[in-house]
């Protein structure tokens, strides 16, 4: 099966494994799985790291965020298509979420058919225009 996860979700997964629900856990521990993650999930990590967001003991990253998830973690990075804009512009922008990296992870999935795995409360928003969450409660 084949899952988009979320930044949070990647980063619960590194510094606070106890934060992921059982059903996470299993997605992300079962080798038979491809598991993605967004390059704006990616773009949101960079930020995070380069704004000081993460304490010293969080500073899994000594070089490039991209380099770790490629060599460090099972993970494939998931560009984003022309096809994924497409889908953005498609779904509306909802009064209570805005947020446009969230918005295209979620046109993503979306367009993709691949269940989002995300921890973000506004995501469920979104089931009714075609996503499928796991949400990790």
């Amino acid at each position: 099966m084949r899952y988009l996860i979320d930044a949070n979700i990647f980063l619960f997964m590194l510094w606070d494994n106890n934060r992921l629900t059982g059903v996470v856990k299993d997605i992300l521990g079962d080798y038979g799985n491809r598991v993605y993650i967004s390059v704006e999930s990616v773009k949101e990590i960079i930020h995070l790291r380069q704004c000081g967001k993460f304490t010293s003991k969080k500073q899994m990253f000594t070089g490039s965020v991209v380099d770790f998830i490629n060599n460090e973690t099972a993970l494939e990075i998931k560009s984003i298509k022309e096809e994924h804009i497409k889908t953005l512009e498609r779904i509306p922008i909802l009064n209570d979420h805005k947020d446009p990296s969230d918005r295209i992870i979620i046109a993503q999935a979306i367009t993709e058919k691949i269940p989002l795995v995300s921890s973000d409360t506004k995501f469920p928003l979104y089931k009714k225009y075609g996503l499928e969450l796991i949400f990790n409660a």
